[in-house]
């Protein structure tokens, strides 16, 4: 095998390795959700679950997901509820985006979920951009059933893994 061979099969590897990375967005699956853009960042410098300003306060005083039924991007009155702290937030902490992710259960084909997730997503987009938030300021990804919470074949860890997930991060619209 001469020397271009060699680095070019390095090369792919390397690629294939970056592609199926879980942790390349900066958390373990969803464990980093409530840090997205902001993991690595030293969090006691963007305050604390105390600080209302602070995405620890969003995500845990606020709230930072949403439940969907089976098969559904309908909203529930709980997801409108949470949704409607989350459009305040944003709207008094205009300095922070938002990325909506879209999750699936793991039910279905993988490209049914992932176009289940857009959907969820969009729901929540749209929702947030009727109660006032600027459009430029959201952004949506659908993972699928790619990023599982739980990981069971029962009704209980379907029901949480059937989410969107609200990310804050401190950024500039673009």
């Amino acid at each position: 095998m001469n020397t271009l061979t060699k680095v070019g099969l390095l090369l792919v590897a390397l690629s294939t390795a970056a592609c199926t990375n879980p942790n390349r967005f900066g958390g373990a699956g969803d464990a980093g959700a409530g840090a997205g853009a902001n993991a690595g960042i030293d969090q006691s410098a963007l305050g604390g679950a105390n600080d209302p300003s602070s995405p620890q306060y969003f995500s845990q005083t606020i709230g930072d997901r949403v439940l969907f039924q089976v098969d559904q991007s309908t909203l529930t009155p709980e997801g409108r509820a949470t949704l409607d702290g989350q459009a305040r937030w944003l709207q008094t902490n205009t300095d922070y985006l938002a990325v909506i992710e879209g999750h699936a259960d793991e039910q279905g084909t993988r490209e049914y979920n992932l176009a289940l997730g857009v959907r969820r997503a969009n729901a929540v987009r749209e929702y947030l951009i009727a109660q006032g938030v600027p459009a430029g300021r959201l952004r949506t990804v659908s993972y699928g059933k790619e990023r599982p919470i739980a990981v069971c074949s029962e009704e209980s860890c379907y029901a949480q893994n059937r989410r969107a997930v609200t990310i804050i991060s401190i950024g500039q619209v673009s």
